[in-house]
């Protein structure tokens, strides 16, 4: 049967509306085992080049005077997994999206477990060189499935076209992909509603893209991936009832990295993602600052805890970053229609 326009935005809204649904159900059990088990999310206390924290303790210390569970992203895990096995599975658009969504989210897993469950140094979670390396292993065995097994090895360039790159630096770009893409989140992830609504946003502008080109089924799992993220940030706006954690944001942000090079919009990810390539961004300069120039550009970094320090509601940065996500989305999605990426 010859599928109109329509039947494919309908089946990919019915995996939108099969993952909220599911994401909804599976919510209170979760959170059952998180308030049984002690998910406790402990607060961060140093850097990542281990100096005190004592503005971010001051901003957010009424969000630890009660406990506070993490971990959520274990919702989104089980839910965009399922919906995507039973529904959408695919080795040539789903299946390679859907193990990088796992592999960030494992590697999240180790962190959040040592986090709620750890004691003394290690409590914070992974040290970060760990947690680099980890992501950027799973980014070069992605990468080079990628590029050996399902022969991509082009790159597009906005208006100027493909490029071969061959196998070698096409693993290397995809796992750059990856690795940046999960850190970026991760950064974001600080605020209630702020990294669950960006990567809504950005999953969404990559839906339209696959959509357009014709990848119905990975479109349908950019869709399924936003249905979780109404779910989740149902109960993660301020107040938020709890976190993603780094189960969540690590396996969005994989995904993401993964769905940009599935759609050889790679490229355009600066631009969609461009509040995540700000708030990584902001937490990179005020590390280098500090480290050669011994100052602080930002009041705290990334650029979120900065806005908070100068004043601004929770509520205000993370709605204006979202409209900001927005406006991004918008301007990825028309590039991508007339730059030669569908």
């Amino acid at each position: 049967m010859v599928m109109t326009l329509n039947d494919e935005i309908f089946q990919g809204l019915l995996l939108a509306l099969c993952g909220f649904l599911f994401s909804m159900a599976l919510t209170p059990f979760y959170t059952h085992f998180a308030y049984k088990y002690k998910f406790w999310k402990k607060q961060k206390t140093t850097t990542v080049d281990g100096k005190d924290l004592p503005v971010m303790r001051k901003l957010h210390a009424h969000k630890f005077k009660h406990v506070f569970p993490t971990m959520a992203g274990l919702v989104g895990v089980i839910a965009v997994t399922a919906v995507t096995w039973i529904f959408n599975l695919d080795r040539g658009q789903t299946w390679l999206p859907l193990v990088g969504f796992l592999g960030g989210a494992l590697v999240g897993v180790i962190d959040d477990v040592i986090n709620i469950f750890g004691s003394g140094r290690g409590a914070a979670g992974l040290r970060g060189p760990v947690k680099f390396l980890l992501i950027t292993i799973v980014g070069l065995v992605l990468g080079w499935f990628f590029s050996v097994k399902l022969g991509w090895t082009d790159i597009m360039v906005p208006f100027l076209g493909d490029f071969n790159v061959g196998v070698v630096w096409m693993t290397i770009i995809f796992a750059f992909a990856v690795v940046a893409t999960s850190n970026a989140v991760n950064i974001s992830d600080g605020l209630d509603g702020l990294s669950g609504g960006l990567a809504m946003l950005s999953y969404a502008s990559y839906g339209v893209i696959a959509l357009l080109q014709g990848n119905i089924l990975l479109f349908g799992f950019c869709l399924t991936v936003v249905g979780w993220l109404l779910s989740y940030i149902w109960f993660n706006v301020p107040p938020a009832r709890f976190m993603m954690g780094d189960t969540g944001s690590f396996a969005l942000g994989a995904g993401l990295g993964v769905v940009s090079m599935m759609t050889n919009a790679f490229l355009l990810l600066p631009i969609i993602g461009l509040p995540f390539v700000i708030e990584a961004g902001s937490s990179l300069i005020q590390l280098a600052s500090k480290k050669f120039f011994h100052r602080k550009i930002f009041i705290s970094a990334p650029l979120h805890h900065h806005l908070e320090a100068l004043g601004w509601g929770e509520a205000k940065i993370v709605m204006r970053f979202w409209i900001v996500a927005g406006v991004c989305a918008i301007l990825g999605i028309f590039i991508a229609a007339t730059g030669g990426a569908i």
